[in-house]
This record gives structure tokens, sequence and C-alpha cells, in this order.
């Protein structure tokens, strides 16, 4: 089962596209029946991969930056699509920096993460998984 969000004039407000990224991944998880400690660190890695996506991606006309959740398996997964093709990689912020833990955060939390290109366009989708309980299977 699969739920999508594309989001147009993300450049003008993207704290709006964030938050209503995560109300609609709260919605699709209420109606699938999960909840709980996953539901709260599936909106953390939502927020995380949207958030690189808004702030290192190339978003022109037509290629809008794209959310994907998937329930599968007993893996939710949730996939951010963007135009740039660049693959993310992790780094080490230092102290005093502000940004620059997503990547981290991610790795820590999801059960597997990954990059791979975007499917129908220009750039890549980077996604994260997370093990659903036996009890939401």
């Amino acid at each position: 089962m699969a739920t999508e969000l594309l989001c147009s004039g993300l450049k003008k407000q993207p704290l709006l596209f964030t938050q209503r990224a995560r109300a609609l991944l709260y919605e699709q998880l209420t109606a699938w029946k999960v909840d709980g400690e996953v539901t709260d660190v599936a909106q953390l890695l939502l927020s995380e991969l949207v958030t690189n996506s808004i702030q290192h991606a190339y978003v022109p006309a037509g290629r809008e930056i794209g959310v994907r959740v998937t329930r599968a398996e007993g893996r939710l997964r949730i996939e951010v699509a963007d135009a740039n093709g660049e693959q993310p990689a992790p780094r080490s912020a230092r102290a005093e920096e502000e940004s620059g833990r997503g990547l981290a955060l991610v790795i820590a939390l999801a059960e597997r993460w990954g990059c791979h290109p975007r499917a129908y366009g220009v750039g890549k989708a980077v996604w994260a998984e997370l093990r659903l309980p036996e009890a939401e299977l």
C-alpha cells in the first residue's frame, strides 16, 4: 500500500510543506492502524528527509519534491524525491553548528536507509525504513 504527496510552491513556504507532509503521514499511518513509537519516529524521519531536500535540492517547475510512504512486508518506507541527483553523505557536524545532523538522525533511527535514482524523472529519492510491530502488519 502506498500514499504520495507532491507539493508546488515549495520555495515560498517550505515550513508549510513539511507540516503538511507530516500531517498526511499521520493520517495515513492512522488509517493503516500504525501508532505509538513507529508513528513518532516516522514523522521525525520524514521531517529530516524533507528538510534535507528543501535545503539541498534545486526545485525547478515540474520537478517538485515528492513524498511517498509505503507499507509492505512488515516495513514502513518513507521516501523523499527531489531533482538533485547528488547522493547524500553523512557528515560530522561541529558542536557549534546548528545544522548538519539530519542524516545522522536518519541513520540512527531507521532500520535501513538508502538512495536511488528518481523514478520517472531527474534526481534522486532518499528513503528510510522502519520495521512494523507484528500487531501492525
